[in-house]
């Protein structure tokens, strides 16, 4: 009996429409690695923070970036983020680090240094990838490529009960607000806009619940590796 392909999984969409969730759940439930490119921004702007490089500062943060080593672990169901030896799973998860990964995601430079990462980290299959371009940009060739969407009210609720849960005192009209300022950079930069690729499948989770959208992609992933 032939063993089922390891795929590369792209699930994009924008920030808070459950792609983090989905991703989780579907990686651990395919037995694969989650690659959470969020996560990587997010990292290059704790670095150049730490370091005094400014989020506008492109040709120093294309440094940062080239110089990443960042890996993923799954601890239960936690995907767990390292720099290194270090890990940064919840320095990368503050509202401050939230808007350093939309500035420095913006710059070309920044993209192109952690392009070849990226494609590196998945270069032997069984990746469930999650961002806002790897299904466009990152992984174009992705056997399995998802988009994910939800009405931005959800969306910033979704946000706001995150951060609030997480001890960060946020009004939910801030959250929103910020939702909408990210959302209007990452859909009008020039370099990988987040925009759905022409063969991803639309998923609105608006009214779905995370296991709901995880079943529909786990079929149709399923069926991919038997070469349906």
């Amino acid at each position: 009996m032939s063993t089922p392909k390891r795929l590369v999984v792209a699930i994009d969409g924008p920030a808070g429409s459950g792609k983090s969730t989905a991703a989780r759940r579907l990686a651990q439930r395919l037995g694969y690695t989650m690659l959470d490119t969020g996560a990587i921004y997010r990292a290059v702007a704790l670095i150049a923070r730490e370091r005094g490089v400014s989020w506008d500062d492109e040709a120093g943060l294309a440094g940062v970036a080239g110089g990443l080593e960042v890996r993923f672990a799954f601890e239960g169901d936690v995907n767990r983020v390292f720099l290194g030896a270090r890990e940064v799973s919840a320095e990368i998860r503050t509202p401050d680090m939230n808007e350093g990964a939309s500035r420095v995601s913006r710059h070309p430079a920044v993209r192109a240094a952690l392009l070849d990462l990226q494609r590196r980290l998945a270069a032997a299959g069984g990746v469930v990838a999650e961002g806002r371009d790897v299904g466009s940009v990152v992984f174009p060739r992705a056997e399995a490529k998802f988009f994910l969407s939800a009405s931005p009210e959800v969306r910033a609720r979704r946000r706001f009960d995150e951060l609030r849960a997480a001890g960060h005192e946020v009004a939910f009209a801030e959250v929103l607000q910020d939702q909408v300022e990210r959302d209007r950079r990452d859909s009008t930069r020039a370099t990988a806009p987040l925009c759905q690729a022409e063969d991803a499948l639309e998923i609105d989770s608006s009214a779905l619940g995370p296991d709901e959208v995880v079943a529909r992609m786990e079929a149709i992933v399923r069926r991919h590796c038997r070469g349906e």
